[in-house]
């Protein structure tokens, strides 16, 4: 399987033997996710797990006047619906395909089924539900404290910690965003997130190309974002 030794280091797969955790692997479903498509909407009911093993993955909600907001964009190795195996119920957030995207699907019956005979592996889950917790007590934290330039330097970190590649000027960012999806993960108006990007180049902290960005100054990034 593409990108196996990724998908393997999932909170899912911790704890456990590599031959197990290859053969719960080989057990769960594959899907294939085309760019735009909604793999589960906020507030339906569902009881799946998914690992993406290619491709990015958008969650979001929508407020009761239509204004959206991106929580956050995962990528391979990451899961997502976990919550399902804990508080089985309506989703909290709508999932979509932000590029081509595949995943694994676990149902809740046979994760529980897995659990109880690997309890191990409820402890790295737990985990992963504590991280995102704290991230969105961060994210909350964040748009009470910080304004928005140092909230779009944390996002650009952020993105380059998921998805970043090393180049010999910096860090490549291909986080295949549109600038209003930009601006809903930040929390923010896209004009008001275009003018800290385009301070940002300015600076010479980053360089754009289209939805590609270049970190040329991290350290300076990391400050800003305090």
């Amino acid at each position: 399987m593409e990108n196996e030794d990724v998908v393997l280091a999932a909170p899912l797969f911790a704890g456990i033997e590599p031959n197990e955790a290859r053969a719960l692997l080989r057990s769960m479903t594959p899907v294939r996710l085309p760019k735009g498509e909604v793999l589960f909407r906020e507030g339906a009911l569902g009881d799946q797990l998914f690992v993406i093993t290619g491709g990015k993955i958008k969650l979001g909600r929508t407020s009761q006047d239509g204004r959206e907001n991106l929580l956050a964009v995962l990528g391979p190795g990451e899961m997502l619906g976990e919550l399902s195996l804990f508080d089985p119920g309506p989703r909290t957030a709508t999932a979509t395909a932000v590029s081509d995207a595949t995943l694994l699907e676990l149902p809740h019956q046979r994760l529980t089924s897995w659990i109880t005979t690997h309890p191990a592996v409820a402890v790295p889950l737990l985990g992963a539900l504590a991280a995102r917790l704290r991230r969105t007590d961060e994210a909350l934290a964040d748009l009470v404290f910080s304004d928005v330039p140092g909230r779009v330097a944390k996002a650009l970190l952020d993105l380059a910690d998921r998805f970043g590649q090393p180049v010999s000027d910096g860090i490549r960012v291909t986080h295949e965003l549109t600038q209003e999806e930009l601006a809903q993960l930040v929390g923010a108006s896209r004009e008001t997130v275009n003018k800290a990007l385009a301070d940002f180049t300015t600076r010479k902290w980053i360089r754009r190309d289209g939805r590609t960005l270049i970190l040329l100054e991290v350290d300076r990034l990391e400050r800003r974002s305090r």
